[in-house]
């Protein structure tokens, strides 16, 4: 069995890693729709910082939503615990931590991100360069993946990184699709009105669902269809059904390891079954802000009882 730091450091590194991906995403696909919308480029990118989760701290520093200090704060603000640069110094961080369980190609993928991130993160951005740096940020951490993936042994090392990974997923998706509903939608009286189609085209981009998501439905974008893609569809790699099928999956694992299970297993199975089972009208008649708000809570306390389960510092 993993001591309990080592599966820790292993847990959130992947955490981390999976977190700077999706920073950078949520501020391309804002960056999409202020270039698409200029006269409402401010309320976009309040929106993406509103996605971040990062409101409250973003207010300290700023009055005004503009690229230049939304991408400042979000991207390389190491006051902000969320923006990339932090997260990859933390993802850093956890790697060297757990160096001897990481194959060599792993690690060097690890600590290359960090060399060029913070390379390319050091100087203040221009809005002309946001694009080149955004693909960069998602390059780098596909390539972790890549290594990873194609150098890790299947053990409980594989496990304790894939559960990280896809408690981090679905966090994201799940605030993405609440916020933008939520700020999309405020005068509506039911959900499935004629929107802008950029506007649901950001949502997609923002969990790299835009191509993906014309394959299965091959219509217009429909807030009903978006919503049951990124929540219901177990394909899709960013859907909250895929995220916690991996998670069971690797928590049985674990299980079948150590021949012991937890509070923690159950919950997890317990939160697939109950998104396995909906149709999204069931959700819609609940309220999706409802749901998602729910379900956001279950995943915090998933993290919290594996990390208790398994002994985390």
């Amino acid at each position: 069995m993993l001591l309990g730091r080592t599966a820790s450091g292993l847990f959130w590194m992947h955490r981390y890693i999976e977190r700077a991906e999706n920073m950078a995403r949520i501020v391309d696909a804002g960056l999409r729709m202020a270039l698409t919308r200029t006269s409402n480029a401010s309320e976009e990118w309040s929106s993406v910082v509103l996605s971040a989760g990062a409101i409250s701290a973003y207010q300290t520093k700023y009055t005004h939503y503009t690229a230049a200090s939304v991408a400042d704060f979000l991207l390389r603000d190491r006051d902000n615990p969320s923006s990339v640069i932090s997260c990859i110094e933390a993802a850093r961080f956890n790697a060297r931590m757990v160096r001897t369980a990481l194959t060599r190609d792993a690690w060097e993928a690890v600590n290359e991100a960090w060399m060029a991130l913070k390379a390319a993160l050091d100087c203040p951005l221009q809005e002309s360069e946001l694009p080149r740096l955004l693909d960069a940020i998602k390059r780098e951490t596909s390539l972790i993946r890549g290594a990873f993936h194609g150098t890790m042994l299947r053990n409980e090392i594989f496990n304790f990184s894939r559960i990280g990974t896809f408690i981090e997923r679905a966090d994201n998706t799940s605030r993405i699709l609440d916020v933008k509903y939520y700020v999309l939608l405020p005068a509506m009286s039911y959900v499935g009105g004629t929107m802008d189609n950029y506007q649901w085209e950001s949502i997609l981009r923002s969990v790299s669902a835009h191509r993906s998501y014309r394959w299965v439905y091959d219509s217009q974008y429909n807030p009903t269809h978006i919503a049951d893609y990124l929540m219901l569809n177990g394909r899709m790699p960013r859907s909250l059904h895929f995220c916690y099928r991996n998670i069971v999956e690797n928590l049985d694992f674990l299980a079948e390891d150590y021949g012991l299970r937890h509070a923690c297993h159950n919950q997890a199975a317990h939160t697939l079954a109950s998104i396995r089972g909906k149709q999204i009208e069931e959700v819609f008649d609940f309220g999706l802000h409802e749901f998602l708000t729910d379900f956001i809570s279950q995943n915090n306390r998933l993290g919290v009882a594996i990390a208790r389960a398994f002994n985390f510092d």
